[in-house]
C-alpha cells in the first residue's frame, strides 16, 4: 500500500452483513499492513453505542485493551451485557479481526439524573481560542488526510513542553452512519498517545490500553486536548489528557503504553 492522501470522503470501514470491511483511512503508524488505534478504539465505542445505547444512559467510560496488532482486514464485533441494572449498565466487546481476538472493550453507562446539591472543587476550564481562531495544522492536517488540527501551545516536533489542540474527525466511522457524539469522541481518544508521548526524535511508544472518562457527551465537531500528565520508566509510559468540547471541559483520557522503534 502506498501512503497516498486518504480522502475525507472515504470512511474508515464498510458495513457488509455483520462484519466491517476496513480501507485505507483505518492504516494505523506502525505497518501498512495495520489498523491504526483510534480506528479500533472508535469501532468498539460505536458499535457498543449502536447495540445497547438508549437516551436515558450516558456512556461514561470506554475501556479499551489492544493486545495483539490489528490486520488491514475483516471485523467482526461481538457485544455482550453484563450488567442492566436501572442505573448503571455495562457491556463487553470483542473486536476479532482475521479471525483473532485482537481488542477487548468495556463501557459502562450510567443513568442521567439531578445534579446534588452543594459546591465541589474542580480544576478551573481552559481559557483558548477557537478553532476557527487559529491556523490549521497543515503539517497535521495534510498527513493522509487523517484530520483536521488546530494547534494552540507544543509544537510536537520541536518543542518539549504541554500542548494542546483541537481535533475534528473529517470523515465517517462506518459508511452512511454518521458520527454520533459518543462515537466523535471515541474515535478521537487514542489521539492522546501521539499527543502526549511523542518527542522531537519521533513516536517512541506504542499504547497498548486506552479509558475515555466523560461526565457529558460533547457538542459539536471539535474535541480539544490538553496533556496533563507524562512518565515513564524502562520503556513503560503512562499519560492523560483532559478533553474539551467548545462548551468546556467534558472527561480525560488515560494511556498506557510501550516502548516501540521510532517512528517520525
Amino acid at each position: 500500500m502506498s501512503l497516498e492522501i486518504v480522502g475525507p470522503e472515504i470512511p474508515f470501514f464498510h458495513r457488509e452483513g455483520s462484519t466491517l470491511r476496513p480501507t485505507l483511512a483505518s492504516r494505523g503508524p506502525w505497518g501498512e499492513e495495520t489498523l491504526s488505534g483510534r480506528a479500533v478504539a472508535g469501532l468498539l465505542g460505536s458499535e457498543i453505542e449502536r447495540c445497547h445505547g438508549h437516551p436515558e444512559f450516558v456512556p461514561v467510560r470506554l475501556t479499551v485493551d489492544m493486545f495483539r496488532m490489528s490486520k488491514m482486514a475483516t471485523v467482526e464485533i461481538s457485544t455482550k451485557i453484563l450488567r442492566a441494572g436501572s442505573r448503571i449498565k455495562l457491556v463487553e466487546a470483542e473486536f476479532r479481526n482475521g479471525g483473532e481476538v485482537v481488542a477487548h472493550g468495556l463501557c459502562q453507562f450510567l443513568r442521567r439524573g439531578e445534579r446534588p446539591e452543594g459546591a465541589i472543587w474542580q480544576p478551573s476550564d481552559w481559557s483558548v481560542p477557537a478553532p476557527d481562531e487559529l491556523p490549521s495544522n497543515e503539517a497535521a492536517t495534510s498527513a493522509r488526510g487523517l484530520w483536521d488540527v488546530r494547534q494552540m501551545t507544543g509544537d510536537l516536533r520541536k518543542e518539549v513542553r504541554q500542548r494542546r489542540a483541537w481535533l475534528r474527525e473529517v470523515r465517517e466511522l462506518v459508511e452512511g452512519e454518521p458520527l454520533t457524539p459518543f462515537a466523535r469522541v471515541a474515535v478521537a481518544a487514542d489521539y492522546a498517545s501521539p499527543f502526549s508521548q511523542i518527542s522531537p526524535a519521533g513516536l517512541g511508544y506504542i499504547n497498548s490500553d486506552l479509558t475515555l472518562y466523560i461526565h457529558r457527551l460533547p457538542e459539536g465537531e471539535w474535541i480539544g486536548f490538553e496533556v496533563v500528565d507524562h512518565g515513564a520508566t524502562e520503556g513503560i509510559s503512562n499519560s492523560a489528557c483532559r478533553v474539551y468540547d467548545q462548551a468546556g471541559a467534558i472527561g480525560s483520557v488515560t494511556i498506557a503504553a510501550l516502548s516501540q522503534p521510532r517512528r517520525g
